[in-house]
């Protein structure tokens, strides 16, 4: 099991809040996803407080979103889409050519899932390939790579992935799918950050924290974390990022000075 690790957090919740926006990857990745609601996604990333840093899609709404955010006038907008996503165990050849065509339709950012199952049965190549093979197909674009940490559990083997993606390459590495039991935690994160570190890859590497961010104070303890590797300056979407779908509406709420209504639902 991964031992608890606890980062007092450093700013109010409203600077948290609007800080957290602003590094957001506001996230629609349903199985149900349509037209209307990748539209409504793109509206919501741009808020009183600042644009999200990115939308996160399926590679398929590509095209629409591209426009969408265009005509709304935030082009600046990145649009990140997923492969190999969810399950981490497609081929491999399939995952690079839809990483080619999402590349060619207009994306910004790859968000790729490693084959989390081999290295956890211990042979970290598929994903060293994998990686490697991605990041030379996106050239300048930015590749994050997902270990899934909380499917990989063991502190040695998330160390061990965060090793392995940023050695092969990676820009940004990113605890989770969102689409397992355990993503996010801050004691993954504190790993991952301090792979990070044990590089001295901080300058050319981020990290993004993926599902389990609930609430404004758990973004806050994973900016305080951060800011505890790397400082405060760290703390921008070239570097850092929250892979959120339900947090935007607590977070507006905080820095309006409402009581926030937590991601599920909660006080």
């Amino acid at each position: 099991m991964i031992p608890d690790t606890v980062f007092e957090p450093v700013c109010t919740s409203t600077e948290a809040a609007i800080r957290a926006i602003r590094l957001m990857d506001l996230t629609s990745l349903n199985d149900d996803d349509h037209d209307a609601r990748i539209i409504a996604l793109c509206h919501q990333a741009q808020t009183p407080v600042g644009n999200t840093a990115a939308v996160c899609i399926y590679p398929r709404f590509m095209g629409l979103a591209k426009l969408t955010l265009a005509a709304q006038g935030t082009p600046e907008v990145r649009v990140a889409t997923v492969v190999n996503f969810p399950h981490g165990d497609d081929d491999p050849a399939t995952v690079l050519a839809e990483t080619r065509t999402a590349l060619t339709d207009g994306a910004d950012e790859i968000d790729l899932v490693i084959p989390w199952r081999a290295l956890k049965a211990g042979d970290d190549m598929p994903a060293r390939a994998l990686v490697r093979g991605c990041k030379a197909l996106c050239g300048t674009r930015r590749l994050k790579v997902i270990i899934e940490s909380g499917e990989l559990n063991d502190p040695a083997l998330i160390r061990a992935a965060s090793l392995l993606a940023i050695e092969e390459g990676a820009d940004f590495i990113k605890t989770s799918t969102g689409k397992v039991p355990v993503n996010a935690t801050p004691a993954a994160c504190h790993i991952m950050l301090a792979a990070i570190a044990e590089c001295g890859a901080q300058n050319r590497v981020g990290f993004k924290a993926a599902g389990g961010v609930k609430s404004v104070q758990d973004a806050a303890e994973y900016l305080a974390m951060a800011a505890a590797h790397f400082g405060n300056e760290w703390l921008v979407a070239e570097h850092f990022r929250f892979g959120a779908s339900s947090l935007l509406g607590q977070l507006l709420a905080t820095f309006e000075g409402k009581t926030p209504v937590a991601a599920d639902g909660s006080y």
